[in-house]
């Protein structure tokens, strides 16, 4: 639900809600506004509210590390570094125009409105481009850190392991039966049951500073080249995590014609291959994607099939609108993809 704004907006201004996650209790919505100079978009950034308003797996936190640490955007923002972190990589932020911590604690952002071609409607050359570039800015922060105390702990772990995941799995779901054959579901399975082990294994992967959000709804290319939104995540990370993401996340919700997968498979990891260069060998750089796009979705066909068994169906406030068996049927080559990865990233 979005936080009422009208100290913030002044006669003659007006106001158009953009999407968000709405399950994320860090954010107290998003909106363009309108302004006497022109628009600008507005996000609030609320505190830790009681329990029942979000779901659990979505709370907040006042522990500036852990994964959902409910400052760290403003933070960022206001400490220049989502402005400057991948900037050598021509990678920027949205210009930060101000901040007003507001009464109820809340912390509001007023952030450039980025003009732009949007993530979705991307080219698979734009996106292996981005590839690149983050390939670049890993490779200049490998090994080190910006220091900050706020910076995400362990957010690859910690994120995963919230999500929300109920035993025993239904694996024989009529709706996984039909859009799942046996062997992905047997793959999937397995997956789950070495979550452990692929997280641990990313633990041994060079590590970088990582945005921990790089999908489509978070980038816009403009004039300058890539935008990236929502630093809200930010903090060290092992390569291969934002590369994994960046591909997985493009087509996961059915955003993007998965007929472009392949190309988009192709054009990301080579670039993010020749970014990383010659810091980091090519094989070791595949190796990293595949294991961390295990680690970041080990959950989620044993969530899905949950949220049949919990008899979840509403999707209007999902990212993803498609009915259980279109969505299910959507992501098989996606699963499929992640399954070919995880053998190869833990034989």
């Amino acid at each position: 639900m979005s936080e009422p704004i009208e100290d913030l907006i002044r006669p003659g201004w007006s106001v158009e809600p953009l999407g968000h996650n709405p399950f994320n209790a860090a954010t107290g919505g998003i909106w363009r506004v309108r302004r006497d100079t022109g628009t600008a978009i507005l996000k609030i950034a609320a505190p830790p509210r009681p329990p029942g308003n979000h779901p659990p797996h979505w709370a907040t936190s006042d522990d500036p590390g852990h994964w959902n640490y409910w400052r760290r955007e403003p933070l960022a923002y206001r400490s220049g570094l989502a402005a400057t972190a991948y900037a050598p990589a021509g990678v920027r932020a949205p210009v930060l125009l101000d901040t007003v911590e507001r009464g109820d604690g809340s912390v509001a952002l007023w952030l450039e409105d980025v003009a732009g071609r949007p993530g979705m409607e991307c080219s698979p050359e734009q996106l292996g481009d981005l590839g690149h570039r983050l390939g670049v800015a890993h490779a200049a922060w490998l090994g080190r850190s910006p220091g900050q105390g706020w910076l995400a702990r362990d957010w690859l772990r910690a994120y995963t392991l919230s999500r929300p995941v109920p035993e025993p799995q239904r694996w024989d779901h009529p709706v996984a039966v039909r859009s799942w054959p046996a062997e992905l579901r047997d793959g999937l399975r397995l997956l789950w049951e070495r979550r452990h082990d692929v997280l641990a294994a990313t633990d041994e992967l060079p590590r970088t500073l990582s945005h921990h959000d790089v999908w489509p709804m978070n980038l816009i290319v403009a004039a300058d080249g890539p935008v990236l939104f929502d630093w809200s995540f930010v903090g060290p990370g092992p390569i291969g995590e934002d590369a994994a993401n960046l591909i997985l996340d493009t087509f996961f919700d059915g955003l993007v014609g998965v007929d472009l997968l392949d190309e988009v498979v192709s054009a990301v990891l080579a670039g993010y291959q020749r970014g990383l260069a010659p810091a980091v060998d090519a094989e070791v750089v595949r190796r990293a994607v595949a294991l961390c796009a295990a680690a970041k979705y080990f959950w989620l066909a044993p969530g899905m099939i949950g949220a049949l068994a919990r008899r979840d169906t509403d999707r209007s406030q999902h990212y993803d609108s498609r009915d259980d068996l279109s969505m299910f049927a959507g992501r098989r080559r996606v699963l499929e993809l992640l399954m070919a990865w995880f053998r190869l990233a833990l034989p």
